[in-house]
Order: structure tokens, then C-alpha cells, then sequence
């Protein structure tokens, strides 16, 4: 099946409000009689609440509402562990918490008696080292842990909010007989997604029923926290999402809808909320996660992985929010796309006092894939092999197994690796300050389930109807070239109706690469459905079989007799109501031997892995320790690729963001969990004069995804820090134990001293 570009002359949908700047986002909103919004945030990072006094707040001229938890339901809200309330009630326990919500007639007024609410706290310890959170005596983030809702499958117990496992054969008894064994430790800061839109949301109530419109990732699930926390049903609230600038994740799940629709109820009118850049730092509860990565592998002097031992500690901070399955997913990656023998892998997901952490790009996997793969080059230099020769041996393959038995099908990931290493002229000389670094990662496909309408106009164009959510990737936009493959028109025919939870069926939002996987098979079914219908009637109409038809140009037509056609919007015309829904077949995860195996929430096996190689060339300055990132070359197996130039386009921002990830990008905590650098003077974004050179290929085989493809959005940032960081090394002859991989951080490894240098060794 050959790659489907797009079409020549195509134009997105929202591309031209976008360019020319009429297009509007949630900021962008006003309604009439509308409050603006202002959060009191805690003066503590853990405390208890003593008393909350708003009488001074609500005496300012101006205030027409004051919303505290006292004021709603008593529910709890997160996803594997529900632990939060929308308000701080009895103890607050980050820096972001938050006490109250002011609506008034201005932001300057609301902003005000914000500040004038007085708060009495009793301080509690705090905790914000997420290693010594599993200490004995360790103050407690959450002392009700016991009581709170979860899941069957979360085994919680002090600050460990999960524990999870993977588990192999015997990893203790391999590593017991094996010839070499390589150890290693890494450590990574939190990050943070830095949306270029910090967050908006307007609530407007009409009788028992509110419309809140979001710039959020996933209207569905704020949708079904918003009911869940105010105790309406979800068929009260609607949630709408204007264009969308950017989430990477950090607009995944209910964050602010719930509040703010709260204080529009209470103030009788709507209420917007728009964030500073440092509330979008500080109070979101959505940031890359700190960890702490042991790994020790056993290694024959062949090459074979024998066993693998790793154990893996997370900060959770805060709350769990969506990202209750962190350390399951960080345990996989810990494994990598490896053909080992024995597996043990260990994972402590931990309350700290620090914001809490969720899904950003790829959750937990660039920074498990740095640590990893820096840790495949100490083994291969171990045993004296090159680092791209030893993963030769070892990568997987098809009817290969995984770190749960899990049998694979064809993949490409050996294709990566030499694609990867033929572009970048891997092995050349190179002055003696650069190098050429090489990584490996992988990442799953996230079936779940969707639906969506395909109806034609009368002027045989045609509309799809979607829940799928467009975060500025072109995964949605690129939907009408899909519907104009199946129906014979042309794309700019088609328009698209989406982000409206009133409107479509639900869909998962645009987390986890699945919007072309799972909301392309559901517009795609759809529009199978209308073919269906056009073709049956073209049939009668042309007194022809339906085998003989085609639908292109606009036509029904028969093949090989061009002169025999009818217009589809004739067809239309003639059949009256045309439309199609559709969601197609979700797949189940692929089967493992998943017994042994303790925590699992679903990421045990791993459906249709998206593989990703990336060599980096970097040039690295052994006096300041400043590192030059020159080139990268990615190879991808993402299935088929259906969109080239998105495909492509998430790649170089892929790349970007790892680049980021791997020299600059860290959120910087004092000892009470305070972010010292909540802003972007501080907090170091890569910019078009940092970005390398991208070369980008594609491995193509037949997936199992709409018309064989896979994910595509994530992967590309997977293995981008650890192709960086083992360029670095065989620089400065020494792995940089800390990520980010600062120019302090490098200095001090290229010295062989101090944190920025790993503890590795061999036993």
C-alpha cells in the first residue's frame, strides 16, 4: 500500500483564520454582562486549613462572587486514585492549590479581593525529594490514602500512590551466572509542556445547563469531570474548544472547567478565566515528571541480554489527576524494545509536595529512554562491541518476545536502526569535539473507542461530523483527505464540525497518538457507510454491477467508460438524506503472560509499537560545557504513513521539544516544592536558532490501524535526549548522569565531578 500524501493545493481548514490572525481562541471570547476570574492560591506548599475568611473579599466594589470548597459538593475527584477536591478543603498541599475563586467585574478587581481573602494554616512538614517521600517517617502527603476511591489494580501505601511491576522469568537467579554485569543511575527534573496559549475557560449557565468553553486536550473528560464534580449530568454540560494553541499533553484532563463553572453559577452570568505564563507554570497540575532510574543488565560477551533489573522512583507530586499509570508506563520503557531473557522491573509512583504530574509528550518515555539508552552504550562498551552493533543483536523482531511474553508481528525498528545510521554517516571521523550519538524507543498504540457522522450535501459535498479534538498537529484537518479518498471528491469539499461535546460522539481527545488510530478508523467507517449508499443507487441508476463502479472526480462512473457517469451530488439528489456514522472495531491490547506482574492497568503489553531510532551529531565545547546539537537524523516505523506532511511536521517538532528536553528545559524546585523559574526567562526553551538540522525517513509496513498505520504524534520526542546524551559522551568519555544535560552538568561529567557524572560500573 503506498503512502497517501496530501493532496496537491489542500488547505486546512483552520489554516487561514490562523495565519491571518481572525481566527479565536478561548481568551478570545466575550459574552455579555461577563465577570473575570481570579484564583487565591495557597501561602503554603502543605498545610492545614484553618480558616478561610472571604468577608474583606467580598466587601470590594465590584466582586459578584466568592466560590470555596464549603460551597460544593464533597467529591473527589482523579483518575486511578480519586484524591483532589476542586477547592482546597482541610490541607493544602502544593504551591498551586487552590483556596478560592473571585469573579468580578474586572481582572485588576478580581485579582484584588483575591488577595484580601485571609487564610489561618497550621504548616505541615513538607516533602519534595520524591526518593526520600519512600523513606521511613516520611511526612505524608495524603494521610486518608487509605480511604480515597481507586482502582482495584493501584497497590498504594504511604507517599507510594502506585507500585507497579514487570516481570520475566527469573532476573535475580540470571544475573546471579552472568558473565559481565553493567549498572547504572540517572536522574531526571521535572519539565514542563509550555503551550505557546497558557489556559482559558468562560462558563455561561442557560437554566440548570452549562456551556463552558475550554482550551482543553480532552472535551469529553472535562466534560464528565465537570458533571462528576458539581453532580450534574453530563448531558447538562456542554464543552466547546475554539482553536486550540498547542497542549503537548498539558491540557489533558479537567483542570479549571469545574471552577470556574462553579463561579458562574454563583455569579449568575458568565465568568472567563484566562492565566498568566506563570500561573500556566505553577498551578497546573500537568508537568513532565521527575525520576530517579537504577538499571543493571546482564550481558554475555556475544551481545545477548541475559536479564534486566531496574527500579524506577516518580514524582507524582501533588495529586494523581490522569497520570495514575506513570510507573507502569515508565516500567516498560525501562525495558525498551529489547530481546531479553529475564525482566524485573520495579516502579514507585510517590506523592511529594511538588505540582503534581501527568501526560506530556510520550509520558514518562524520553526521559526512561535517555536513561536507558545511555545505559545500553555502557554495556556495549563493557564487552568491547560498538553501540549500534550490540542493539543489532538485540532489538526486536517479528515472533520475538517482549518484557511479557508478548509475541510481536512485524515491526520495523531494525529498519530504523540502519536507515537512522545510513543518514547520518554513522562511523566517519569527526573532529575530535563532536560525535555521533545513537538512540532507540518505542511507544504504543491507544485503542479506544470513537464514533463519527459523514452526511452529504445536496451540492455533493459533504460534512464529518467528529468528536476528535485538533491540538495544531493537522491530525483532524487532514481527516477531509481520508473522506474524499472514499467518496470521490475533492477535499476542499469536505468540511468538518468538531470539538463539541453536544454535537458528536464521544472520542478520547488528542492524547496518546490515537486521533488518526482511533478517530480516523470511526470517520473512515463513516464514510465507507455513505460509498455504500452512492454506489448501490449509482448501480441501478447506470444499470451496472457495483464492482464495475468508481467513485472519482465528483462521479460515479464505470471503470475503463468514463462517458458512463453520474454526478454524485445527482446521486444525492436522488436518494435524498445521505449519511453515514460509523466507529469501527477497537482492537485488544495484544495477550503476555502478564501473571507475575503486580499493578497492571492496562500497559503490560503493547499494541502496535510505534519504533523510533534517532542519531544525533552534536558538538560539545569542553571548557564551558555548552552543547551544540548539529544534526539529527530520525527513522520511523509508524505503520503506514497516510499524511506525509503532518507526519513529517510532528517529527521536527518531536525533535525540537527533545533537544529542549535534553540541554535546557527543567523546573527548577526549592526545598519547600516552590518553582524558582516559572516563566521564560528562566526556564529555557529551545528557539528556531537552537533547532538542528531534521532529516526525517519512514519504514513502512502494513499496521493494524486505518489502512495500516499507527500512531504518529509522540514517539518523535522519545529518543532524542538519549541519541544526544551518548554523543556527549564519547566527547567527553563520560555519561552525564542528570537530565537536563546542562552546560554545568556537562562540565562537571567531562571533569568526573560532582552529580553531573553517572554511577555506573561493572560487576
Amino acid at each position: 500500500m503506498a503512502t497517501v500524501q496530501t493532496a496537491p493545493g489542500f488547505v486546512r481548514q483552520d489554516g487561514k483564520e490562523k495565519v491571518t490572525g481572525t481566527g479565536r481562541y478561548t481568551a478570545d471570547l466575550s459574552l455579555t454582562g461577563m465577570a473575570y476570574a481570579k484564583f487565591r492560591y495557597a501561602d503554603h506548599s502543605h498545610a492545614k486549613i484553618l480558616k478561610i475568611d472571604t468577608a474583606k473579599a467580598r466587601a470590594v466594589p465590584g466582586v459578584v462572587a466568592i466560590v470555596t470548597q464549603a460551597d460544593l459538593p464533597d467529591v473527589r475527584f482523579g483518575g486511578f486514585v480519586q484524591d483532589r477536591h476542586l477547592f482546597a478543603k482541610d490541607v493544602v498541599r502544593f504551591e498551586g492549590e487552590i483556596i478560592a475563586g473571585v469573579a468580578a467585574l474586572t481582572e485588576e478587581i478580581a485579582a484584588e479581593a483575591a488577595r484580601m481573602i485571609d487564610v489561618e494554616y497550621e504548616p505541615l512538614p513538607v516533602i519534595s525529594d520524591f526518593v526520600e517521600a519512600m523513606s521511613p517517617g516520611a511526612p505524608l502527603v495524603h494521610e486518608g490514602l487509605a480511604d480515597y476511591d481507586k482502582d482495584d489494580n493501584i497497590v498504594a501505601n504511604g507517599n507510594t500512590m502506585a507500585y507497579h511491576t514487570i516481570v520475566k522469568g527469573d532476573a535475580d537467579a540470571a544475573m546471579d551466572g552472568a558473565e559481565v554485569v553493567v549498572k547504572s543511575r540517572y536522574r531526571s527534573d521535572a519539565s514542563q509542556g509550555v503551550p505557546i496559549e497558557p489556559r482559558a475557560v468562560v462558563a455561561q449557565w442557560q437554566g440548570d445547563k452549562v456551556t463552558i468553553w475550554s482550551s482543553t486536550q480532552v472535551p469529553y473528560a472535562a466534560r464528565a469531570g465537570v458533571a462528576q464534580t458539581l453532580e450534574l449530568p453530563e448531558a447538562d454540560v456542554r464543552i466547546i474548544v475554539p482553536l486550540l494553541g498547542g497542549g503537548f499533553g498539558a491540557k489533558c484532563d479537567l483542570h479549571f472547567e469545574g471552577q470556574v463553572a462553579a463561579m458562574a453559577r454563583a455569579a449568575h452570568r458568565p465568568v472567563r478565566l484566562v492565566f498568566s505564563r506563570e500561573e500556566e507554570f505553577k498551578a497546573i497540575a500537568q508537568r513532565r515528571e521527575g525520576i530517579s532510574m537504577e538499571f543493571e543488565t546482564a550481558v554475555t560477551g556475544e551481545g545477548k541480554l541475559v536479564a534486566r533489573r531496574s527500579t524506577l522512583i516518580l514524582d507524582k507530586g501533588a495529586y494523581c489527576g490522569e497520570g495514575g499509570f506513570l510507573g507502569q508506563m515508565a516500567a516498560m520503557h525501562a525495558c525498551g524494545p529489547y530481546q531479553i531473557d529475564a525482566i524485573k522491573v520495579e516502579a514507585h509512583l510517590n506523592y511529594t509536595n511538588n505540582q503534581p504530574s501527568g501526560s506530556v509528550r510520550a509520558p514518562t518515555a524520553p526521559q526512561v529512554c535517555w536513561g536507558l539508552e545511555q545505559h545500553m552504550d555502557e554495556v556495549a562498551a563493557a564487552i568491547g562491541m560498538d553501540p549500534v552493533e550490540l542493539r543489532r543483536r538485540t532489538l526486536i523482531e517479528e515472533g520475538a518476545e517482549g518484557p511479557t511474553r508478548q509475541i510481536f508481528e512485524k515491526v520495523g525498528v531494525k529498519d530504523t536502526l540502519e536507515k537512522a545510521v545510513e543518514m547520518i554517516d554513522y562511523g566517519r571521523e569527526l573532529p575530535d569535539d563532536e560525535a555521533i550519538g545513537v538512540a532507540i524507543g518505542w511507544w504504543p498504540c491507544m485503542p479506544a473507542p470513537s464514533g463519527a457522522y459523514v452526511q452529504m450535501n445536496g451540492d455533493g459535498s459533504a460534512t464529518i461530523v467528529t468528536g476528535a479534538q485538533e491540538n495544531g498537529s493537522g491530525a483532524v484537518m487532514a481527516m477531509p483527505i481520508f473522506v474524499a479518498q472514499e467518496l470521490g471528491i475533492d477535499p476542499d469539499d469536505v468540511s468538518v464540525i468538531y470539538q463539541d461535546t453536544d454535537v458528536a460522539p464521544w472520542d478520547m481527545g488528542s492524547c496518546g497518538s490515537q486521533t488518526t488510530f482511533n478517530s480516523g478508523r470511526a470517520i473512515l467507517a463513516a464514510a465507507q457507510e455513505v460509498r455504500e449508499q452512492l454506489l448501490d443507487t449509482a448501480a441501478e441508476q447506470l444499470e451496472a454491477d457495483r464492482g464495475d463502479l468508481e467513485l472519482i472526480e465528483g462521479t460515479a462512473r464505470v471503470k475503463g467508460s468514463p462517458e458512463r457517469s453520474v454526478a454524485i451530488a445527482d446521486l444525492v439528489g436522488e436518494i435524498g438524506t445521505v449519511h453515514g456514522k460509523g466507529s469501527g472495531e477497537v482492537l485488544d491490547a495484544p495477550p503476555g503472560d502478564t501473571g507475575g506482574c503486580v499493578g497492571r492497568l492496562g500497559n503490560e503489553t503493547f499494541l502496535a509499537p510505534q519504533l523510533i531510532t534517532q542519531a544525533a551529531h552534536v558538538k560539545v565545547d569542553r571548557d564551558t560545557g555548552v552543547v551544540r546539537v548539529l544534526r539529527v537524523a530520525a527513522a520511523h516505523d509508524s505503520g503506514r504513513i497516510l499524511n506525509k506532511k503532518g507526519a513529517d511536521g510532528q517529527v521536527f517538532g518531536g525533535v525540537v521539544m527533545g533537544v529542549g528536553l535534553a540541554l535546557s528545559e527543567g523546573t527548577m524546585l526549592d526545598d519547600q516544592g516552590r518553582q524558582r523559574n516559572p516563566h521564560l526567562l528562566d526556564y529555557k526553551l529551545v528557539t528556531c536558532s537552537d533547532a538542528p538540522e531534521i532529516d526525517v525517513e519512514w519504514i513502512e509496513y502494513d499496521s493494524v490501524g486505518p489502512r495500516g498505520s499507527k500512531g504518529v504524534g509522540e514517539p518523535p520526542q522519545v529518543p532524542t535526549a538519549g541519541a544526544i546524551a551518548n554523543g556527549i559522551a564519547k566527547v567527553i568519555g563520560r555519561h552525564v548522569g542528570e537530565l537536563p544535560m546542562t552546560p554545568e552538568r556537562v562540565w562537571l561529567a567531562a571533569h568526573a565531578n560532582g552529580a553531573g557524572a553517572t554511577a555506573g560500573g561493572i560487576g
